[in-house]
């Protein structure tokens, strides 16, 4: 890839049937994906080991390590099973039911009231009347009339048709379940045995969720990181402390747009991002951002403004869902996304922002490189990082036009860097001695067509000084 085709923004897929094959996970990574996306709320173990080393493989093959992130699926509320659908009428009386074997309610004049289960016992006590009750991703909205130890008493406010297993969101409830499930558990213990880079949490209510997935990641030894999902308005109350806690953020407007009014959802964003910038923390947007090419060959003008937005917003990565999972064009979806972001690139790249400050040694240092390669012409980054947090570092000070170029010891710090914007990774040892180890990056980017004669390299690592390593910039000419 020649350095005047580098973008910046980056790309999660999520795999699935219309992309599991080794053709196509080679010609969507070829294509310029950076992260493969795993949902396991749809997954076995067994497809889930066997898709992993597929990657793996064709990573290898095409020379391309992307990054792999476990969707774990978290807590859920859902209907039970029907034998028959049912058709809910405006106006209708409903029931919930709670407990099993819970004999059909009776309405005030003595009529049945229709039924269906819920798999959350304690939602009961949970929940409150005049709350609202949303089935199959909103599409039902009822009304809580009134409650038992049995079951919930609702209004149907917006009629349709209930089916089997339809999963049920409770704006501004706070439900008394844990964010990391016994089922979670299982599934990232299969994540870890097979090298996954990244645990995306769902459901995150506060630090806390985010806190005891670390625990659990700590105890058995593990270096993956934890991308934290806001989908409720908990996690919005909670945003800034989240963003603390977690690696990454993901701004998971599926969910988040049926918990919170529509009109918040765009305000949300914008502040999710913001928080993120502010903290140095990597921001994903993902759900629904081509959704029309599912079935589409080509997005609407909407979704094209949507992506071209998170862009402008200057979010680390875009995210696809049932695009690549189950729609019929994959490949034109990152092609899409690829296409979007670079046009929006080249038009921001008139725009000199000042970078943001943080506190720390480090992050001043970072800062001044930033600014340095802000006003210079044909600059580029280079960087070296055993664990990834001075990549982030630069990365979070969001050069205007300079690529940051960073070099890693190792493999999974280097499928990491995948997520950062503006980061490109490189796999190569270091030398004992700093110089060298500069050198040698040298020669790489070279060979690899990223620095030319002319080019203003501003490098941000650590010299030897009286005995100690201490953080310092370079600025070099290509020659």
């Amino acid at each position: 890839m020649p350095a005047d085709s580098f973008r910046r923004t980056k790309i999660i897929f999520t795999l699935g049937p219309a992309t599991e094959s080794e053709e196509m996970l080679a010609r969507l990574i070829q294509a310029g994906a950076d992260i493969v996306r795993l949902n396991m709320a749809h997954a076995t173990h067994d497809w889930t080991r066997t898709v992993i080393r597929r990657i793996r493989a064709v990573s290898a093959r095409v020379d391309r390590d992307v990054a792999i992130m476990m969707d774990i699926k978290g807590p859920e509320i859902r209907t039970g099973d029907l034998d028959v659908p049912i058709e809910l009428k405006a106006g209708e009386i409903f029931d919930f039911t709670v407990k099993p074997g819970t004999t059909a309610g009776r309405g005030d004049s003595g009529e049945e009231v229709r039924s269906v289960d819920v798999n959350y016992q304690d939602l009961v006590n949970d929940i409150k009347v005049g709350d609202t009750v949303l089935v199959d991703n909103g599409l039902l909205r009822l009304e809580v009339l009134a409650k038992d130890e049995a079951r919930i008493r609702c209004r149907v406010l917006i009629p349709g048709e209930l089916k089997s297993r339809r999963h049920i969101n409770l704006p501004g409830v706070n439900v008394n379940l844990p964010s990391f499930t016994e089922k979670d558990r299982r599934d990232s213990l299969v994540g870890l045995e097979e090298g996954i880079d990244y645990l995306a949490l769902s459901f995150v209510r506060s630090a806390r969720d985010v806190e005891g997935l670390r625990e659990f990641l700590h105890h058995h030894g593990s270096h993956v990181r934890i991308v934290a999902k806001i989908e409720d308005q908990s996690a919005i109350t909670n945003l800034d402390e989240i963003v603390t806690a977690c690696d990454a953020l993901m701004v998971a407007r599926g969910d988040l747009g049926i918990e919170c009014p529509f009109e918040e959802l765009p305000v949300i964003q914008r502040r999710a991002v913001r928080a993120c910038l502010a903290q140095a923390r990597p921001v994903i947007v993902a759900t629904h951002m081509l959704e029309s090419m599912i079935s589409q060959p080509v997005p609407t003008r909407a979704e094209i403004t949507d992506v071209a937005n998170a862009v402008f917003e200057l979010a680390d990565c875009v995210m696809l869902s049932g695009e690549t999972t189950v729609g019929k064009y994959p490949l034109e979806c990152v092609q899409m996304l690829d296409k979007i972001a670079r046009r929006i690139e080249s038009e921001d790249d008139n725009d000199i922002r000042e970078p943001a400050v943080f506190t720390g040694e480090r992050m001043k240092v970072l800062h001044a490189a930033v600014v340095l390669a802000n006003e210079l012409p044909h600059s580029k980054i280079i960087s070296f990082t055993r664990h990834g947090f001075m990549a982030q570092g630069l990365a979070a000070l969001r050069p205007a036009r300079a690529p940051i170029f960073v070099f890693t010891h190792s493999p999974q710090v280097l499928r990491q860097l995948r997520l950062l914007r503006a980061v490109e990774p490189f796999l190569m040892p270091f030398a004992s001695d700093p110089d060298a180890t500069i050198e040698n990056a040298l020669i790489v980017l070279r060979e690899a067509g990223r620095i030319t004669p002319g080019d203003k390299l501003v490098i941000a690592t650590d010299i030897l000084s009286q005995d100690r390593l201490v953080d310092a910039v370079q600025l070099r000419t290509v020659r």
